[in-house]
């Protein structure tokens, strides 16, 4: 099995190259899916956000609002802290219950964004950085995702640097281009990793 971890900032297209790999074969665990899954209504992730941080950060409907949350937790690292503290473990060991169902000889993908952040490079056997300029991010942020630039400012302000992130790359996957580019170096990575797998 070779462990791939795969990150990038947010904005730079780790999903969509995410996606590509998945059309190959890789086995993607995808670390925000799976954050999502252990906050949902009648969780006990989501118990504990609430009695932390009170039902503010609830829709009507009781599922978690992310944007109410995100708003506290990222202007205030000590209230992220806190909250990485109740999903990190969570997702931990979901993470390990899916790697488990993995084949033995399988190219298993670690979708994770704060790779970097956490320190997690050494659980991998390889790892991709899908890296793309800030203001290139911002811009998909803001004209892509809606986001106001004074949040897509703080969202990237609470990553780590994109020099962070490529100190720790064995392969970087250069996103500014078209798609068709983006397929292109997508495929040279699949390669490279199915050489990897069979050495």
């Amino acid at each position: 099995m070779l462990k791939v971890g795969l990150t990038g900032g947010i904005g730079s297209g780790k999903s969509e190259v995410s996606r590509r790999l998945t059309a190959r074969g890789a086995v993607v665990i995808d670390a925000d899916k799976i954050a999502r899954e252990v906050v949902e209504p009648g969780t006990g992730g989501l118990a504990r956000i609430v009695a932390l941080f009170g039902s503010g950060v609830l829709h009507e409907d009781g599922s978690l609002n992310r944007e109410r949350l995100g708003s506290i937790v990222f202007t205030d690292s000590e209230k992220l802290a806190s909250l990485n503290a109740i999903v990190h473990p969570l997702v931990g060991a979901r993470v390990a219950e899916l790697q488990s169902q993995a084949d033995e000889d399988a190219i298993v993908v670690y979708d994770v964004p704060l790779l970097a952040e956490n320190n997690l490079a050494p659980m991998y056997d390889v790892i991709v950085v899908v890296d793309a300029a800030d203001e290139t991010r911002l811009d998909r942020l803001v004209r892509l995702r809606g986001m106001s630039e004074q949040d897509a400012r703080a969202r990237l302000a609470a990553q780590a640097s994109r020099e962070d992130r490529l100190k720790i790359a064995d392969i970087v996957v250069p996103n500014e281009g078209s798609l068709e580019e983006l397929e292109t170096r997508v495929e040279e990575v699949w390669a490279e990793l199915v050489a990897r797998a069979g050495a």
